[in-house]
């Protein structure tokens, strides 16, 4: 009996990759007079809204503590009294 296994694997530049050397050839030919910044965003771009994402998510998660806790506060001294 033989072991016939399929793998595939995706290799190659992929859209973005295509994208930012598309940019980079333009700017170096002169077609397009955009920044570096813009040129190169393909390659920075995702790691930037990545840290945003994450940025955000850490600020959300510690409005969230900083209200519940103030809340459990408040629940005790109606509980227990004032201290």
């Amino acid at each position: 009996m033989a072991n016939k296994t399929n793998s595939s694997s995706s290799g190659g530049i992929g859209i973005v990759g295509l994208l930012g050397v598309v940019f980079i050839v333009l700017k170096l030919t002169g077609v397009i007079a955009w920044s570096w910044w813009w040129v190169l965003a393909p390659f920075w771009g995702g790691v930037a809204v990545a840290i945003v994402l994450m940025a955000v998510f850490a600020i959300v998660v510690s409005i969230t503590h900083a209200v519940g806790k103030r809340s459990t506060r408040r629940r005790r001294q109606i509980r227990y009294g004032s201290f």
